[in-house]
This record gives C-alpha cells, structure tokens and sequence, in this order.
C-alpha cells in the first residue's frame, strides 16, 4: 500500500476509458483516498460510478473554464482535508471538432485556439493556484496529460498540438515556480489510446495502427500502463523527479524511420 493515508485530486474522468480512469484506479489500488471532479451534470453519472468503485471522499463540480467553480471545488476541497493534499491529477483537454479535421491553416480559428489553450493547457495552471497552498502542506505533486503532437506534426491534431506544447512548457514554469515549497509537477506524454477524447480526432484508428507497427515494442499501450506510470510520479519513489515529460509510447517517441515505416512505403 505506497500511498496509505495520501490524498489526491483527480480530474478528467470521462468514462471507464479515462486515462484519468486508470489513474485513479491504480491510486486507489495502492490505498490513496481520493476526491473526484466532474464538469457538468452530463459527465456527473460517469464519475459518480468510478466514485463506487474507487471509494472516492467526495464527487465535487469543477468546471476548469470557470475560475469560481475551480475556486468553489477547492474549498471544498480544502473544508474536507483540511492539513493537505500529496497531489492533482490534471486529465483534461478540449478543442472544438471544427478544429481537428482538415488542413492546420485553413482550421484554425482564433476563437478555437482560444478554447483549446485555456481548457487544455491555462487551466492546468488554473488548478496549481487553487491548489498550492494544500499541496505546499505535504509536499505534493501535479500531473498532467500530453501528447506526441506538442513537438511534432500529426495529421488533424492540428490546435491541440500548439496547445500541448503551451502545457509541456507550463510544466517547467510550474516545476520551478512551486519547487521551492516542495512540489513537483511532471507529465505522462502517452501514445495514442482509445478514449472518447481521442475518438474526436480524424482518422484515429489510422494512428493506432501505424503506431503499433513503428513502435520498437510493436504494440500500443494501455490505459493501465498510463495509470502505472503516473503511480510512479505520484508516488514518494519519485521524489527527485520535477519538470519532466514522461513518455508511455512503447517508445514510438525515440523513432525517426524503422524498418516497419520503410515495409510500408515499399507495399505502395
């Protein structure tokens, strides 16, 4: 039981899918107590079930495009564990379909950048301010979320991969802003999964199955890998670890061309 008697925050869990899902059920696993958010009453039902099955504390609203319901959520947070929190799980990422089909320029809408950097990438630093001061009292952690599309170019990722890169560099400003107090912040970069977030973006399954062969381990991950790995970051074992991105790809991160990309263009 690595977590016995800690607590965290975990946001983002959509369905049984969730990487957050996987996250919370591997906290869980190794006896945290937890506390679940949900943004609206269409998402409430969802995580009201991982509350069953994790025995979460609580189920609170925090809508991360609202900074009082941020506010209001860690209030509440704050009235129910009150001497501190070890951590904050950030799960979150949204741009509207419009942006995430078709040609990078001609997609791309002021107003859909816009959504897709406050929701995907402020609101992480949105929740680091709710939450410094509980985190500050057990020298916590955050962690967040991102993607192989922050440092290159994936076909229809199109805002979502400048709104990554904004998250990836939130996590060093974080690391450093809070590390004096104790707190660590890193990021899972994880390869492509089936959720329902990933199911907005075209020609998905494309991208699994071209991962699958280019990764050295030949496969993709699952969402317990993810949750595995978080554990880890979460956990005192990572103590000594701050600003970092993880990758949780099966190493397609390390690949320029393998041979499996070469078989293919071959075939053509």
């Amino acid at each position: 039981m690595l977590l016995q008697g800690q607590r965290f925050v975990v946001t983002g869990i959509a369905s049984k899918l969730s990487i957050a899902w996987a996250i919370a059920e591997a906290l869980h696993r190794e006896g945290a107590s937890l506390i679940l958010t949900y943004p609206n009453d269409k998402i409430k039902k969802r995580v009201d079930m991982a509350a069953e099955a994790f025995e979460a504390d609580l189920v609170l609203e925090c809508d991360v495009a609202s900074d009082e319901s941020i506010a209001a959520c860690f209030e509440q947070v704050t009235a129910h564990w009150g001497d501190g929190i070890n951590g904050v799980v950030h799960a979150i990422g949204f741009a509207p379909m419009d942006q995430l089909d078709g040609d990078f320029v001609n997609a791309t809408t002021r107003e859909g950048s816009h959504i897709a950097h406050d929701i995907s990438s402020y609101s992480f630093v949105a929740l680091a301010k709710a939450s410094r001061e509980l985190l500050a009292m057990r020298h916590g952690s955050m962690l967040t979320l991102t993607y192989e599309g922050s440092i290159s170019v994936l076909p229809n990722y199109n805002v979502m991969g400048m709104a990554k890169a904004s998250l990836e560099a939130s996590v060093r400003y974080l690391a450093t802003s809070m590390g004096g107090e104790g707190i660590r912040v890193n990021a899972i970069s994880a390869g492509p999964i089936r959720t329902l977030a990933a199911s907005g973006i075209k020609s998905f399954r494309k991208m699994l199955d071209i991962s699958e062969k280019i990764a050295p381990l030949q496969r993709n991950i699952t969402q317990a890998e993810v949750g595995n790995a978080a554990l880890f970051l979460l956990s005192p074992w990572a103590s000594g670890i701050t600003g970092e991105i993880m990758f949780v790809d099966a190493g397609f991160n390390t690949v320029a061309i393998s041979e499996q990309l070469m078989m293919l263009d071959e075939t053509k």
